[in-house]
């Protein structure tokens, strides 16, 4: 992974831990459920954020050498790999 792509996606992470963490203490105080219902929408979306940064970073680099490398088995390993995540969105909407 990039650097920056992985320090970008630590920092995602930590702050996703931290919102994680206050939904807990909501729950635990019984506080308004749209208020936690708004609270995990919103980590929802920022996870999709991550998502979005590894995806981008392994089209850019595994994927991109994998199609630079004349090597027909592994474009296809890696076409497949994506395909295969593709699918699981379809799977889930």
């Amino acid at each position: 992974m990039k650097e920056k792509v992985k320090e970008d996606v630590s920092k995602r992470l930590n702050r996703l831990e931290g919102q994680i963490r206050g939904i807990k203490k909501m729950v635990e105080e019984d506080r308004y459920c749209i208020d936690i219902l708004t609270q995990l929408r919103a980590v929802i979306s920022a996870l999709g954020a991550v998502e979005d940064a590894v995806m981008r970073n392994h089209l850019s680099t595994c994927v991109y050498q994998a199609m630079k490398s004349g090597d027909d088995a592994e474009k296809d390993e890696k076409i497949d790999e994506v395909m295969g995540v593709f699918s699981m969105y379809r799977r889930n909407v």
